[in-house]
């Protein structure tokens, strides 16, 4: 039984260093915005803080 456990807990080991291996390579990978994404957030950094809603209102409006 405690050979089982091992060998699980050595799986369960493995599985989360190869996760991390592709979290590391998404990390280091260089990402451009897409002109779209650009232009998106150029509005939304000229949206004044007053106009932004709380997320309790954010879920209301999801749900109606």
């Amino acid at each position: 039984m405690a050979q089982k456990t091992l060998e699980h807990l050595h799986k369960d080991i493995e599985d989360m260093k190869n996760d991390i291996a592709v979290i590391k390579h998404i990390l280091t990978e260089e990402y451009e915005l897409s002109e779209e994404g650009k232009k998106r957030l150029a509005e939304a950094e000229k949206t004044p803080r007053s106009e932004y809603i709380t997320l309790e209102e954010a879920r209301k409006r999801l749900k109606a």
